[in-house]
């Protein structure tokens, strides 16, 4: 989550070839990242969900912050499910379907993750770099 953030700061328009390498880094399979299984459209669309999710990772305060994750909770439709597929062993899915898209992935997973450290812990446990020059994300 925070690699491909950081993969994409304000401003920044990483390709197909460089977000496949942040999740290729993270173990998903290179078959599944190949340009016919993680397409320009999939990109543009992790591309979006990177946004919103760094919308998140920047609330200064707890109420944005959970107003945001709601919001993409909503809008993944969570669900969680353990899923077997494509010679994945069993695994805890939390997007809409099996085959979501990439960016219905990050925005489900991620706002599971993040909400629960913000409900566990009562406040942020994230942020962004406060240098005048650094826009990276931390957890």
């Amino acid at each position: 989550m925070l690699d491909l953030a950081n993969a994409a700061p304000p401003g920044s328009e990483p390709s197909r070839a460089d977000l496949a390498a942040v999740l290729a880094r993270h173990g998903e399979r290179a078959e599944d990242l190949s340009a016919d299984t993680f397409s320009d459209a999939d990109a543009a669309e992790l591309r979006a969900a990177i946004r919103e999710l760094r919308d998140v990772l920047t609330a200064s305060d707890t109420d944005r912050a959970a107003e945001r994750l709601n919001a993409l909770l909503a809008h993944s439709g969570a669900r969680p499910r353990l899923s077997r597929h494509d010679g994945h062993p069993w695994h805890l899915h939390v997007d809409r379907a099996d085959d979501a898209g990439w960016g219905d992935w990050l925005r489900a997973s991620s706002a599971l993750a993040l909400a629960r450290l913000l409900s566990e812990r009562g406040a942020l446990a994230w942020g962004e770099c406060a240098a005048d020059t650094c826009s990276r994300l931390y957890l």
